[in-house]
């Protein structure tokens, strides 16, 4: 696949190098001497990355930044400057850009960051510590995705409470620190709160924090974890579990924006941001009264929802082929590359774990992997069995091959159940038993 690339800067000398340096990488690079020339190149043809300096006669780059994501939100951006400062920096990730360099520029550096880019595809920006930067990969190329990315650019910059909604293991504490590292909070802590691995009993004072003397084992006071945010952001991460009782001391929080330690006196000012996510269907725990209403208004300013793996299939290969390349580096393996049909066999999975089963099923893949490319043997048992008729055209009018497709989707849709797989094929589990064992199905059903 070849790249689109933008770089504008009205030096000419700068054009030339950096373009130069980026047509080696299999791209195809724009240039442009204004910011204005830019914007018209930009409303005509999609880019894959838009490389702007800071400061050109006039639209500034920062100006430019701010006009292209209103135009095309998911195009990752780079800005270059010769008068870098950490405060540049954090207001040009607050408003978008992917990165921020500094001039004369590192030409390996830029074709680290553009590699990076291209290959993981969207970036948002997570700072880790004063003057550091990282980046956050939520990788996604689906209309679905960059509806999410488009949602956390507008909700950023905001102070709204977002409910984050979406199965286990699409990524919502990931969205939730997005939120958090491109808003204006970014410089200021991120408190994530777990509800289900806080034991009920312990949740009110790991919240609201105590004073000393407050019960038996309280020798010294201790904060919470809404104060310990303080100018920043909580997450309550599955907020659906958050304890009854609990529920209506977290609505007083939200509503009077202060709280009060165990045994403590005096009400405290608490400036803090929530977000909050639930894999849960929560309207239903509404209509149960498992969940308060006015506090779930309060929590739902906006909400986001992450859409299940099976949802978004075509970014199947780009997540797939990420996790490749982070297992391959971190356990030193010199495998190349996923083949055809192992990805075609990842592709006609369900996925109930979402991007989590799919990193934890590329990390054993990569692992286990004895060759330089991963194939279907590569893959779990239950994935190793997948309708390949793409890959097997030859087998369409082969009677054992059908008759063994058929027999896996009957498997399949009792969850191998034999006996009922047999009542929906309209045969004895005797005889179930008797073809699985001749088609070498039978290994796979005991595991």
């Amino acid at each position: 696949m070849v790249h689109n690339i933008l770089i504008v800067d009205d030096e000419v000398n700068s054009l030339k190098v950096l373009s130069a340096a980026l047509k080696k990488a299999k791209t195809e690079v724009d240039t442009a001497r204004s910011g204005e020339e830019a914007l018209k190149l930009i409303k005509k043809k999609k880019y894959s990355l838009v490389i702007s300096d800071f400061k050109m006669g006039g639209m500034s780059g920062e100006q430019l930044l701010e006009k292209t994501k209103t135009i095309s939100p998911e195009v990752p951006f780079i800005l270059l400057t010769a008068h870098g400062t950490i405060e540049l920096a954090v207001n040009a990730m607050r408003k978008g850009a992917h990165t921020y360099l500094t001039k004369p520029v590192n030409l390996d550096l830029l074709e680290s960051q553009v590699n990076d880019i291209l290959v993981n595809g969207i970036s948002l920006a997570k700072k880790t510590g004063p003057g550091t930067f990282q980046f956050l990969n939520i990788l996604g190329q689906t209309p679905a995705m960059h509806e999410v990315f488009s949602l956390i650019r507008r909700v950023s910059k905001t102070d709204a409470n977002i409910l984050i909604l979406g199965e286990s293991g699409t990524g919502k504490e990931l969205v939730a620190r997005a939120i958090h590292y491109t808003s204006l909070r970014a410089d200021k802590p991120f408190i994530p709160i777990d509800c289900t691995t806080i034991p009920g009993e312990l949740m009110e004072s790991e919240l609201f924090g105590y004073e000393k003397g407050a019960f038996t084992c309280a020798v010294e006071r201790k904060l919470g974890l809404i104060e310990m945010a303080q100018g920043g952001t909580t997450f309550f991460d599955e907020i659906g579990d958050l304890d009854f009782a609990l529920q209506k001391k977290l609505l007083r929080f939200l509503q009077e924006k202060e709280i009060r330690r165990i045994s403590g006196k005096d009400k405290i000012k608490v400036d803090v941001r929530v977000l909050s996510a639930t894999n849960r269907n929560i309207e239903e725990s509404l209509k149960n009264e498992e969940f308060r209403s006015d506090l779930y208004y309060r929590l739902n300013v906006i909400s986001i929802h992450i859409p299940p793996l099976r949802e978004r299939m075509d970014d199947l290969p780009l997540l797939a082929n990420h996790y490749l390349e982070h297992f391959r580096e971190k356990n030193k393996k010199e495998i190349r590359e996923i083949d055809q049909e192992a990805l075609a066999a990842l592709k006609s999975y369900d996925w109930p774990g979402n991007v989590r089963e799919l990193e934890n099923v590329m990390e054993r893949a990569v692992i286990l992997c004895p060759h330089d490319t991963i194939n279907v043997e590569c893959l779990p048992k239950k994935m190793q069995i997948f309708d390949g008729a793409e890959y097997a055209e030859v087998k369409e009018f082969n009677l054992p091959e059908i008759e063994k497709r058929t027999i896996i989707k009957a498997l399949d849709k009792t969850s191998w159940n034999q006996s009922k797989a047999a009542v929906l094929l309209g045969i004895s589990r005797k005889q179930l038993r008797t073809k699985m064992k001749n088609l070498e199905l039978l290994h796979v059903a005991d595991e």
